[in-house]
């Protein structure tokens, strides 16, 4: 090669690749060199010496103008040729390099002048020749994509060819100086192995060829690199050299070929399918590793065909050796479906494919498949089995089944549609789903038959008629499906609901009517006034709502069954008395409502109002005893504003409430004020959820003493600090609680709070303080009431024993049993009944023993007769010994004087409360009352 290479300068250390480091410039002691042209260097490479005959050489005239270069800047290498540079030109040299005996960590460098040798005889033509074969060896590199590279430790030089530059890519990788600077254009996580290499290059025996796989920077080539040193006669590393292949395509091949081999292998893996090959001439045969897994035997296992007949099951042996003759004598392609014992004991289902094939050496081969089919055969078996199921389960049912033909004709019917409808098999067959479809039905028709098969579709309910032309109710549940040939059919279901249908309709009165009376009740209310409110050309529209005056004494003196016979009596007056266009209903109790859809054709409101007070005032005989009764009345009609139907019910009830405070039997119509009031009602109402949610109430607390004046309970009161009207009393806005449904939520907030404040009271003597919470929405009989107080005593972790619960008296009178059984699992904790203002509801005294309370409360309005009325004094008295004699505790409530509380000690009471004591107070101020001790008495 002429043509100058490559060359770079590696400030390394010889021996090395340029992965060292630059040791430091050591004093350069008198040393004596060859008498011949000689360099002395030292560890950096840099000439610290030289003797006159090498100055001449390189055409200086004093040595001294060596000293001081780099080695690798004197010396030149071009291929084989190595050239000394100086001044003017340069001399061909051979070097030879050695350690100074004196010093190791100086190189003598001998330079031997070739001049002779290498100039050109007369008549050649060397140079053009060498340069043509340099271009030749390029090229042959880039076609073979392999670039080279030499590295001379001596002078720190590499060479390389053009090629490599290329291969090194962008980013300064085609001037890279060193083998370091070489690494770096490497993929970085291929870098330590470059360089390990490298080194590995260096250390390798004389002739050992040495292999790496590397990427380039970016990791889109793959390289194969190579490397061998040469050795002098010293043993020392004359040169380095290596190729550089690039292998990208040659790999991606071989990834190919090995995700093809795999994609193969699993495709039969999961197809449980293996290949074979049998030599007719040898009758060997070779199986695919995958047969072998298949056949349950060893990769190593040669075998022929005979021998894989041992394993076929015996009662399939002699016709699969028949079905094997045509593949052997004609070469006919052949299938073959049969048992095989695996490993002797397990049964499989193999099917073998074999076809006669010539191969590329002209002879024949047989080959074929072999795969494992027994899951799809138990699949089939089950399908056959399942679908003789299906038939055996639609001719059993009890229930009509018929499939119809894509015309909605029927093919086929189950003995039960064909006497639900009334038909015979064969009649039956033709018939059109529109033929056994009532006339009246207005779509008759099987879903479309453009839908997805297997999806099941229910259709409506639809009247069917019979062959004698009576109706059937039935239920159609429709899904589409595939025969074995492909063509879709319909499968439908006919369920007779008949009897359904009238259940249905008998639960639909029901949840529409009231028990008691037969009068459609709040939903029916509810649902015909939406109808009539909807209709955009409705007529005038009224609602009167009706209550019973003092129907509660009818209850208290006569009992329950006689104001039920009282209520049906007068349901059955306004049933026969109203004009067509009304409709009376009973909403609760003695609450009825009557909704005229045309008031305009019953007279006007005020006719019509009158007409119906006339039907509620009247003499009702009730359990031989005759009953008079009169109704309070109050009507609302749409106001353009407010017409919906809840409105007109809410704003009729507040203009009831505004005639019975004008007297029993009057009658109001709801004015815009009192509507407005009403407004202001429910405006109120929505206020109080909100303060429910979000804490914004509170409770008072008023203590019940003993005759000593120590405080053994307290009563929760509830309170409300309205924003903008003030702090309220419960008169203020329990009636609106209980108009909202909020009663109950009300309740477990405040025997929540209160449980929760009483945990905190001081304790006295040993001996803490009770808390009494009166209970309205939250009472026994009422869903969850036992879980609910032992969820919030829980809650609370106040002790059981301290906890009482006051209800009115009517509320615990004519409990059921499992109602009496819930109360007392809570008194078995430790809870307390109390009776609540004992004497004004419709018990009496004789009553006293079956109420399920612990104490009972004398109402304030006989306490406050005892000083004054011999009556009051002598039914105090008759409470508070009967309630002694039955172990009941006694408390009187509304204590005001100490004529009252004197006289009240005096027959035995034990607990009193009232305002000779102290107040309702707030919760601090409680704490504070506690903490001070008992109170005053008189």
């Amino acid at each position: 090669m002429t043509e100058r290479s490559e060359r770079t300068r590696m400030p390394s250390a010889p021996g090395s690749l340029g992965l060292a480091g630059t040791p430091a410039r050591v004093q350069v002691p008198r040393v004596a060199l060859p008498d011949a042209p000689a360099l002395l260097s030292d560890q950096d490479g840099q000439v610290v010496a030289a003797t006159e005959q090498a100055a001449k050489l390189a055409g200086h005239a004093d040595p001294s103008a060596l000293v001081g270069h780099q080695l690798v800047d004197l010396i030149d290498r071009e291929g084989r040729e190595t050239w000394l540079r100086g001044p003017q030109r340069r001399a061909p040299v051979r070097i030879q390099t050695w350690q100074h005996p004196d010093d190791a960590t100086l190189q003598v460098t001998l330079l031997v002048d070739v001049s002779d040798l290498a100039e050109d005889k007369p008549g050649t033509e060397v140079g053009p020749r060498d340069s043509e074969e340099r271009y030749w060896l390029i090229d042959a590199q880039s076609l073979a994509k392999v670039a080279s590279w030499v590295y001379y430790p001596d002078t720190g030089e590499i060479y390389r060819s053009p090629l490599l530059a290329d291969f090194l890519g962008a980013g300064g990788a085609e001037h890279a100086d060193d083998v370091t600077a070489m690494i770096s254009t490497t993929h970085p996580d291929d870098r330590e192995r470059a360089a390990q290499f490298y080194a590995d290059v260096l250390t390798a025996a004389e002739g050992e060829l040495l292999e790496a796989e590397l990427r380039n920077l970016h990791g889109t080539r793959v390289f194969l690199c190579t490397g061998r040193a040469e050795y002098d006669r010293a043993g020392q590393i004359v040169r380095v050299q290596g190729t550089v292949q690039d292998v990208t395509e040659h790999r991606a091949l071989e990834r190919q070929l090995r995700d093809e081999r795999r994609r193969l292998q699993d495709a039969q893996r999961i197809a449980r399918l293996g290949t074979w090959e049998v030599d007719p001439r040898t009758n060997v045969m070779r199986l695919s590793s995958m047969l072998y897994e298949i056949l349950g035997q060893p990769v190593t296992t040669t075998g022929t065909f005979d021998r894989y007949l041992d394993h076929v099951h015996p009662d399939d042996r002699k016709w699969v050796r028949q079905a094997w003759r045509p593949l052997v004598e004609r070469g006919a392609p052949v299938e073959i479906e049969h048992r095989y014992l695996r490993n002797g004991e397990t049964t499989r289902i193999l099917r073998i494919h074999g076809t006669k094939i010539v191969d590329a050496d002209g002879r024949d081969l047989f080959v074929g498949t072999v795969q494992d089919v027994t899951e799809q055969r138990a699949v089939v078996t089950r399908m056959e089995r399942s679908s003789q199921r299906f038939s055996d389960l639609v001719n059993i049912t009890p229930v009509g089944i018929g499939l119809f033909d894509h015309s909605e004709r029927i093919v086929n019917a189950n003995e039960a549609l064909c006497d639900l409808l009334g038909y015979r098999l064969d009649q039956m067959r033709g018939l059109s789903i529109r033929d056994i479809t009532h006339p009246e039905e207005v779509d008759p028709s099987l879903p479309a038959p453009d839908e997805h098969a297997g999806i099941r579709r229910r259709a409506p309910q639809r009247v069917m008629v019979r062959a004698d032309g009576e109706p059937v109710y039935c239920e159609l549940h429709t899904s589409t499906s595939v025969q074995d040939d492909g063509t879709e059919f319909w499968l439908v279901v006919f369920q007779d609901i008949t009897e359904r249908r009238r259940a249905a309709e008998a639960l639909r009165y029901q949840a529409t009517h009231d028990d008691l009376t037969g009068l459609p009740n709040r939903t029916a209310v509810k649902e015909l006034l939406g109808r009539l409110l909807g209709r955009a050309d409705s007529p005038g529209i009224a609602v009167l709502f009706c209550d019973i005056d003092n129907f509660k004494r009818v209850n208290d003196s006569l009992g329950h069954d006689a104001g039920d016979e009282l209520l049906v009596a007068l349901a059955r007056r306004l049933e026969g008395g109203l004009p067509v266009e009304c409709t009376a209903a009973r909403l609760s109790g003695d609450e009825f409502v009557i909704i005229c859809s045309d008031v305009e054709a019953s007279g006007g409101v005020d006719q019509l109002a009158t007409r119906v007070s006339a039907l509620l005032r009247t003499a009702v005989p009730v359990h031989g005893q005759l009953v008079r009764v009169s109704s309070s009345i109050g009507a609302a009609v749409p106001n353009g504003s407010s017409s919906g139907g809840e409105d007109l019910l809410r704003f009729a009830d507040a203009a009831m409430f505004e005639a019975k405070r004008r007297g029993t039997g009057k009658v109001s119509l709801a004015s815009p004020a009192l509507m407005a009031a009403a407004d202001r009602q429910l405006h109120l109402e929505g206020q109080l959820r909100e303060a429910l949610s979000n804490d914004g109430l509170a409770l008072h607390y008023q203590p019940v003493v003993d005759a000593e004046g120590t405080v053994v309970s307290a009563e929760a009161l509830i309170r409300w600090p309205h924003p903008e009207r003030g702090m309220l009393s419960p008169d203020a806005f329990l009636p609106v609680a209980e108009q909202g449904d909020l009663l109950r939520e009300l309740d477990r907030w405040v025997l929540r709070t209160a449980l929760r404040e009483a945990t905190s009271w001081p304790v006295r003597n040993g001996r803490p303080v009770s808390i009494a919470v009166n209970l309205a929405g939250l009472v026994p009989g009422g869903p969850d009431f036992v879980d609910s107080v032992a969820d919030i005593v829980a809650e609370t972790g106040i002790s059981w024993d301290r906890v009482i619960l006051e209800l009115v008296e009517t509320s615990l009178v004519d409990l059921p049993s499992r109602t009496r059984h819930e109360m007392g699992e809570l008194v078995s904790r430790g809870v307390r009944f109390a009776v609540d203002d004992f004497g004004t509801g419709y018990s009496s005294l004789a009553r006293l023993k079956d109420l399920p309370a612990q104490i009972i409360k004398v109402d304030r309005r006989f306490v406050a007769g005892v000083g004054g009325d011999a009556s009051d004094f002598a039914v105090a008295r008759a409470v508070v010994d009967m309630a002694y004699a039955m172990d009941r505790q006694c408390v009187a409530e509304g204590v005001e004087n100490a004529t009252q509380f004197r006289l009240l000690r005096g027959v035995g009471v034990e607990s009193y409360q009232g305002w000779l004591f102290s107040g309702a107070v707030p919760a601090p101020k409680f704490r504070e009352m506690l903490a001070n001790g008992p109170l005053t008495v008189p």
